[in-house]
Order: C-alpha cells, then structure tokens, then sequence
C-alpha cells in the first residue's frame, strides 16, 4: 500500500517517457549510428548540486572513472572558496581516497603563493592542468572562479584554455556547488534570496552574468535546488536571458554529462527539469509572470538527451507502476486538494509534484510571500499553481526501499499576487479586542 513520506525529494525517482512531444511514448527511441561531431567534446561533466558528502563514493568514484581510473591526474581549484587550501584539500582526500592522484592548483584570491593574474598565466601551471585528464571546482563564490579564468576582455586565459583542451581530449570537468554554476553561459553571481529576486527580478552583470558555458547555451544550471527553493530563482534568470531549459540539481547530487549531452542523474536526491520554451507572461498582471512552464523530475538512474529532451528511466520504474492521468486505467492514490503555504521550502516543490501526479485533483497551488512582511501589514507575493496537463505523467516503485515517484510535465503558472495582512493574530488578543470594542458600544 502506498503512503506517503515527509519528504518526497528524499526519494529515488525515475521516468519513463520523454520531455518532448513524445512523451506518451513508452520506450525510448531505438538508438541508430552516431555520427562523429568534431567540434562536440570527447570529454565529461558532473554538475553536483553541493554540500556532496567526502565519504560517499559513488560522485568520486565517477569522477575518478571519467578522467581515467585509478591514478587520474585531476586538478583541483579551490578559487571559489574563502579558505581555498583548508577546503581544497578536502576535495583532494576525498579523490585520493577514490584512487586518483589529485593536486591543488594555485589560483585563489587568498592563501597561495601566486596573484591570480599571474598564476593563469603561468606556463608550468597551465601546462601541468593541460596535462591532467580532470578538473574540480570546489564551492564557494562563482565570480570568484569567472573573474580568474576570465581576463578583462572576458576572453579565456591560457589556463581557462587548457582546461578547455583537455575537456575537448576527453578529460572531465567535475564542479560542486559555486562550480556547478559556472557550467552554464549564464549564472547567478551575487543573488539575493529567490523571493527577492522573484519581486524584483534580475540585471546581467549584477545579480547574473556570464558564466564559462562548458554546458549547451540552451541550458542554465541552477545548484543547491530543491533544499533551499531556488527553482523559481531559476526561472526568473531563465527568462530574462532567453534560457529555455534549465537544470536544477539538488545536494550531494549530481547530473553527469558524457559527450555534451548525454546525461544522467547520480547521488541522493534529483534533478528538476525546467521548460519555459513554450512559457509566457501574462499580459494582465503587474510584475513577474508565466504561464505554461513545464517541470520535471528525474532521479538517480534517469538518463536526458539534453539536445532532444527525451528521458531514459532507470530500470526500476519501468518494471512498476505507471500513473498516466489521461487513461482508464488511472487509480490515484490520493484525494485531498492540495495548498502549499511555502512553495519555496525545503523540497516542498518535490513533494507537490509528486503527491499531484497521484491525485485525482489535477492542480494544487503553492505560495511564495514573505512571512515577516504579512505579519503586520499587506504584503507582495506570489502564487504558483501546478496543474497536470495531456502530457503529464508519472511512475512510483518501492523497490529502493521507499516510496519512489517520478514526475513528468507538470504544468505551472505564475502571477504576483496580494497577501491580505495581518496575516495572524493572536487569538486572546483578538478576544480582548472583541471585549473592548463591545465595552465602548455599550457606553456609545
């Protein structure tokens, strides 16, 4: 019987169909001839969402594999982070430990021997990068790592070149957190909370700017995704800068992209999966808006042809239960319409769409408002609402030992709306306010 859990982005999800117009399709498209691109790179991402966790091995193991197995020279920068050799040197244990042999390259804005400037420059150190077969970004500040690997005609430094060369080779380019973000040719650079960015929206070269685009330009990466509500954040950037795709990988996650495109989620938690190709404001409200965008969710095991969009499910979900709303066949689990007071909280997203795939109410709406603001007064927000549409799906399994959904093509609409505040009062309060207007009637 199935019942549901606290957290739903605590799950093992997978997904059995497509991300594009193909998505009532049961398998995947057969596989035909791969014709060689010269200028597609032979090499590998692995996009970890952050906070990964040293001691697991699946995301070193990986990483490990992909720049060669055991004894991989891998580069590590530690140029994002505020302590670069204390942090550093943790990513280079935990690859050690994983059986590469990993070294510290000295570009950081503090702690190092070498200025910035100089070190990117510097022969040895470019050619001993060129020469590795990986590459690891640690967290931290992103514009720390552009404002380095860039110079001022935002053009590649020879180090940011040498890492190109060796990605292009076949070499792997691994970023966790902060070297997440740079993945893709546009990122979040000084962000204030989503809900701030949601009210105020973006400016390039403030609160985004270029990333170093080893991802396709179509994509924007967004880390740290479900945990702290960034999805939304997301598709703001996503839509000022004509972004129609976009990934959001969650903590100690990751999503490993081989050849460019093919890519495949690995770790803990997930990846939303953000379309706004088909998305548009609405042209009666005021502030920011859309309509029609489309998420989805795949979880450890699932594949995406990131150039096609079309979903491989991991093996265990093909083989269990599959939730399609449009068919006789459906027999959804739930019955309770559902209403989400923080849309923005801790994988509350994750939770809605899986509870909203396996209902037989076809919408929910989730609310994203600050809290502090709607105490005393009227105050600015947003509301959400999801809704599944011909092409929406889903599949749940307990073969990994919980409850495990996957969601496919959920449908949502955004518009700015008005919380009526005081948003509470405190119930005796109220009581005595009660009495005393009653008490001065009486005296009138």
């Amino acid at each position: 019987m199935r019942v549901t859990a606290a957290w739903l982005c605590m799950l093992f999800l997978s997904v059995n169909s497509t991300l594009a117009a193909d998505t009532n399709s049961e398998t995947a498209a057969p596989l035909t001839a791969k014709v060689e691109n010269p200028d597609e790179p032979k090499g590998s991402l692995v996009i970890i969402g952050g906070s990964e966790r040293y001691r697991d091995r699946e995301l070193w193991d990986t990483i490990v594999e992909l720049a060669g197995g055991e004894g991989a020279s891998i580069a590590v920068f530690p140029t994002a982070s505020g302590s670069p050799v204390r942090q550093g040197n943790k990513v280079v244990q935990a690859l050690k430990r994983a059986g590469a042999t990993p070294f510290l390259v000295p570009v950081a804005w503090k702690e190092v021997e070498h200025e910035v400037r100089d070190a990117v420059f510097n022969d040895d150190l470019v050619q001993q990068v060129r020469a590795s077969t990986g590459v690891f970004f640690i967290g931290g500040s992103q514009d720390r790592i552009v404002d380095a690997l860039l110079d001022d005609d935002l053009e590649k430094t020879p180090m940011l070149q040498a890492i190109w060369d060796m990605y292009h080779d076949g070499g792997v380019i691994a970023g966790t957190s902060a070297g997440a973000a740079i993945m893709s040719r546009v990122m979040y650079r000084d962000a204030p909370p989503p809900m701030q960015i949601l009210r105020n929206g973006v400016a390039m070269g403030k609160e985004i700017d270029d990333g170093l685009g080893f991802l396709d330009s179509q994509w924007f990466v967004e880390q740290h995704c479900l945990v702290r509500g960034r999805f939304a954040r997301a598709l703001v950037a996503m839509y000022s800068q004509g972004v129609p795709y976009g990934i959001g990988v969650d903590e100690n996650t990751a999503l490993v992209v081989r050849h460019g495109y093919d890519a495949t989620v690995i770790g803990y938690k997930g990846v939303l999966i953000m379309d706004i190709s088909n998305a548009a404001p609405d042209p009666k409200t005021e502030g920011f808006s859309l309509k029609n965008v489309k998420m989805s969710y795949l979880d450890r095991g699932d594949s995406i042809d990131l150039r096609t969009r079309k979903v491989t499910p991991s093996d265990e979900k093909i083989d269990d239960i599959k939730l399609d709303p449009n068919t006789d066949g459906y027999d959804p689990y739930f019955d309770h319409r559902m209403f989400y007071t923080d849309i923005l909280g801790n994988c509350t997203v994750a939770d809605l769409l899986g509870r909203l795939i396996d209902n037989k109410e076809n919408e929910a709406i989730g609310l994203a408002f600050s809290g502090l603001d709607a105490r005393d007064q009227p105050s600015d927000g947003f509301e959400f609402k999801f809704y599944r549409g011909a092409d929406s799906m889903g599949w749940y399994t307990e073969d990994y030992g919980g409850e495990d959904y996957t969601v496919l093509n959920i449908h949502l609409d955004i518009r700015p709306i008005r919380i009526a505040g005081p948003l509470y009062e405190h119930r005796i309060a109220a009581e005595d306010n009660r009495r005393e207007s009653d008490d001065s009637n009486e005296q009138n």
